[in-house]
């Protein structure tokens, strides 16, 4: 496989050791739900192979509001008086505190790039463009590559100045919407029309050409048949 080039999955969907022999990159996704202790990093970095690569999803905590559906997976109790001071990119200690945890997750693994989901309800409002704004400058300088999702009604205006003032990376489905940063690529392909799609060979060709046509980057699957359809674009990537 190109090394420009890196495939994975978003999660394990079969066990540890199998997947470091097929693949050098997976997403971890617990941290979004809820970062497990600190030793669990530790010990996925030390039994992982030494080139093996760990990206994380950031704590829903920062990104999501409890109102979230997400939230049901959380098992930390929170204050029923600060609800209103979660997610968003608010400027808050509670944001700040979960962001703190997710740093030191990321540091543990040894990872590189740190990926930031958010909601459909994260909408383009002037409060939230600059909450944003000023937390990716706050956290700038840490030797992090940050990659931003957003879903919902944002422009595709809207999207590039954010990354462009706060340093992102466009993290995005290419099979569904074009990237809008430039250099280094994060996919995420959630299945055409849904979790419970198989991607084609017409699909994975098409998917080729785009990561080959932007150089560099993560092409991470995360739909139902994503164990057999990164090996398959694998083999794709490695046979051209």
């Amino acid at each position: 496989m190109s090394s420009e080039i890196k495939v994975g999955c978003c999660g394990f969907p079969t066990s540890q050791r199998k997947y470091y022999s097929i693949f050098e990159v997976v997403e971890i996704q617990h941290t979004f739900y809820q970062p497990p202790q600190l030793y669990t990093a530790v010990k996925w970095r030390e039994e992982a192979p030494k080139k093996f690569e760990f990206t994380l999803k950031a704590w829903q905590l920062i990104t999501h509001e409890p109102s979230s559906p997400t939230y049901r997976r959380l098992r930390l109790e929170l204050p029923k008086d600060r609800l209103n001071f979660y997610g968003s990119f608010k400027p808050t200690k509670e944001v700040w505190d979960a962001w703190l945890i997710t740093k030191d997750f990321a540091e543990a693994l040894g990872a590189k790039v740190v990926v930031f989901q958010c909601p459909a309800s994260f909408k383009p409002t002037n409060e939230n463009k600059r909450n944003i704004i000023q937390f990716f400058e706050r956290i700038s300088g840490l030797g992090f590559v940050f990659a931003w999702e957003p879903r919902g009604s944002w422009t595709d205006e809207d999207i590039s100045e954010i990354c462009q003032k706060a340093g992102l990376v466009h993290c995005v489905d290419p099979l569904q919407r074009e990237p809008l940063t430039s250099g280094m690529f994060y996919f995420r392909l959630h299945g055409v029309g849904g979790y419970k799609h198989k991607y084609t060979d017409f699909e994975l060709a098409r998917l080729a050409k785009i990561c080959i046509k932007h150089g560099y980057g993560y092409c991470m699957f995360n739909n139902a048949y994503m164990l057999d359809d990164a090996q398959r674009f694998i083999s794709l990537i490695l046979s051209r």
